[in-house]
């Protein structure tokens, strides 16, 4: 005669173990489910990152180019060493740092501020459009110059 105990215990272990996968089956599937939706989010986050990256180095390549505002023909950029100097230093900037909105070396601003040169008709240009800004405006400027001068980083996988 059977043992009424150990049948009586495996029937419950039989019935748990049915519970049990009757519960277990849905979960895997919504699991499979929200892994292929992270997976799927993941590829449009990554997608969406390289779009920003690629309009981030567009506009900053738009932005290193020196500026050139399109002279009247009866206007004459007038020139003055003391404006530089003045103008770098409302600014607070460094010569470099001016010299790289202006699209040239820091040695050239010195040159220009001493007046032992002076700048050319591009460069000109690109002063007297430097000279408009403002404070904030030519922070905002260096920064998306770093920003395109720097290696995108690479992502490892």
């Amino acid at each position: 005669m059977p043992d009424v105990a150990a049948v009586l215990r495996q029937e419950i272990q039989r019935l748990a173990r049915k519970e049990v996968r009757d519960q277990v089956i849905p979960l895997k599937k919504s699991v499979t489910e929200l892994r292929k939706k992270i997976s799927d989010t993941q590829r449009e986050i990554g997608t969406l990152q390289k779009t920003v990256r690629t309009l981030e180095n567009e506009a900053a390549l738009r932005l290193t180019e020196t500026p050139k505002p399109v002279p009247d023909s009866d206007t004459k950029i007038r020139f003055s060493s003391k404006w530089v100097a003045a103008d770098r230093k409302r600014l607070g900037l460094s010569a470099e740092d001016y010299g790289r909105l202006v699209g040239v070396s820091g040695q050239t601003i010195y040159s220009w501020e001493r007046g032992t040169s002076r700048p050319r008709e591009e460069r000109l240009l690109a002063w007297a459009a430097v000279r408009r800004m403002g404070k904030r405006a030519a922070r905002q400027r260096l920064a998306l110059l770093d920003r395109a001068n720097q290696p995108s980083p690479k992502k490892d996988d």
